[in-house]
């Protein structure tokens, strides 16, 4: 493998995924980096025992004098940590060591999403200030992030409701720091009633009901309080399905079109858009386009296809069967063996019989017919022949998720029987260089490579994270295992995201 070559500059270079800069910013400076994002990172020198912190440049622009760690929060934002003869104190503080939040005996309340505000604890009692030292909400008994900008305050055995910039939003106290989704919150109320509120503390429903959940809002899920059982009713309080099911489960993603109640092995489904209750003898059912739905049969271990009625469409035969959205058209996809459909909203075969799917992408379809291999389109069904491809990799369908809504880049052989990788533009990312590749599931953007014998680590933005110098390689979770003469070297997933920042 040719050597690496690091190069950095002070005007805008290509982007490199914060992986890579971790790799880079190591060999220059020979310190282990430990986190890097947005322009910025930490560094710990070994022969120093001292922690730092660094740029994109390999500038160490603040090095600790203390026993501690550095904990980068986001950009130019780190929690600094001194632990001196048994006494810990924290402070926040900028990439020069500027202290934002002085040094004290504090520990800091950092959610991942918030970069304006930051909760200080000590002696008992918590505070908010910004990222600039400036206290926003003086120190209380406890406050709770209760939301993106939302805080609750305790004060005298009562929540109070604050805003991002400190104002009191109501002067009703309540009994428990409760959480707000979508700006509203369930809560019981003093009456022991079931009540949602808005952002700002006032009274949006009260219900005789008791309340259990509002993700299907403006449907909300309730339980009989004797019974135990599960209905459902509207934000007015009408009510939808009576409380006789043993459970409910909303949509949580995509379109969020129905409500799943489950009673003795099956499953009765509220559609939204009709609000009406469809009674169905199956139990394990997902959305499909078109009013249509995936049922499994969970002893045969095998899906099909029905209507809201309950009519069979298509019967549970298939080993596999999802919904994807490309170029902004609706299909099921269904596999039973080697045999693939692709069906749009008439259940029409748009590919084509004995045609194999290999990747799905926002605007097309990978396919292979006959030995050969295309980038298919859903809008004309014409196809493009993938030159001087003789084979792609199959991608394990697990990988399909509500978070991984379509395929990873794949992993093709060529005519001169070495490996690469191409986008779903059938671009090539990877070049055809290696004697394999192997790719991780759980959306991982780390890759094995294989040249030579040998074996290293790259990703799919051809970032080379692992000489190819190493004899094994074991996949263990969230860690790959690289051995060497009895060495081993490891690396963790960074998860398959480019996060990537200008040089």
């Amino acid at each position: 493998m040719k050597k690496l070559v690091f190069v950095l500059c002070s005007v805008v270079c290509t982007a490199q995924t914060n992986q890579y800069m971790k790799v880079i910013l190591t060999k220059k400076t020979g310190k282990e980096i430990s986190s890097y994002s947005e322009g910025y990172g930490t560094a710990y020198d070994s022969r120093s025992k001292k922690q730092g912190i660094i740029d994109s440049l390999g500038n160490i622009t603040f090095e600790s004098p203390y026993r501690g760690s550095i904990f980068h929060v986001f950009k130019n934002r780190f929690i600094l940590d001194s632990e001196e003869e048994n006494s810990r104190k924290s402070a926040v503080i900028d990439e020069k060591g500027n202290e934002m939040i002085p040094l004290d005996h504090q520990e800091f309340n950092t959610p991942w999403w918030s970069k304006e505000r930051i909760i200080s604890s000590k002696q008992n009692a918590e505070a908010v200030f910004d990222f600039n030292g400036k206290e926003i909400i003086p120190y209380s008994e406890k406050i709770r992030f209760s939301g993106k900008n939302r805080f609750f305050v305790l004060k005298d055995k009562r929540w109070f409701l604050y805003d991002l910039n400190g104002k009191q939003l109501s002067k009703r106290g309540f009994k428990e720091d409760y959480s707000f989704e979508e700006d509203k919150a369930l809560i019981m109320n003093e009456e022991g009633e079931s009540e949602i509120i808005g952002s700002n503390g006032q009274t949006l429903h009260t219900f005789s009901q008791q309340v259990i959940n509002i993700n299907a809002y403006p449907y909300l899920i309730t339980r009989n309080k004797t019974t135990g059982k599960y209905g459902l009713i509207d934000k007015e309080g009408n009510i939808i399905a009576e409380e006789i099911f043993n459970d409910i489960t909303p949509e949580y993603f995509g379109r969020r079109e129905y409500i799943y109640f489950g009673k003795n092995g099956k499953t009765t489904v509220f559609s939204k858009k009709d609000r009406k209750l469809y009674s169905l003898a199956f139990k394990y059912l997902n959305p499909l386009p078109g009013n249509y739905l995936s049922a499994y049969n969970d002893k045969a271990k095998k899906y099909g296809v029905v209507d809201l009625e309950g009519n069979i469409i298509l019967p549970q035969q298939y080993d596999f069967i999802r919904s994807f959205t490309i170029s902004g058209k609706d299909f099921i996809f269904l596999k039973k063996g080697s045999e693939e459909k692709f069906l749009d909203k008439d259940l029409k075969n748009i590919v084509g019989d004995g045609v194999q799917i290999f990747g799905f992408y926002p605007d097309n379809l990978i396919i292979g017919k006959e030995g050969k291999y295309y980038i298919f389109s859903v809008t004309d069904q014409s196809s493009k022949e993938l030159k001087n491809i003789s084979g792609i990799k199959n991608e394990d369908f697990e990988y399909f998720n509500p978070l991984n809504q379509y395929s990873k880049p794949l992993v093709c052989r060529n005519t001169d029987n070495f490996y690469g990788i191409l986008d779903g533009k059938g671009t090539e990312i990877v070049p055809f260089v290696y004697e394999d590749i192997i790719t991780f599931g759980n959306a991982e953007n780390e890759i094995v490579v294989k040249r030579g014998g040998k074996f290293g680590v790259s990703n799919f933005q051809n970032e080379p994270l692992k000489e190819i110098i190493y004899d094994k390689y074991f996949w263990q979770k969230e860690v790959l295992k690289l051995d060497k003469n009895r060495k081993t070297d490891f690396i963790y997933f960074s998860r398959f995201k480019n996060n990537s920042v200008p040089l």
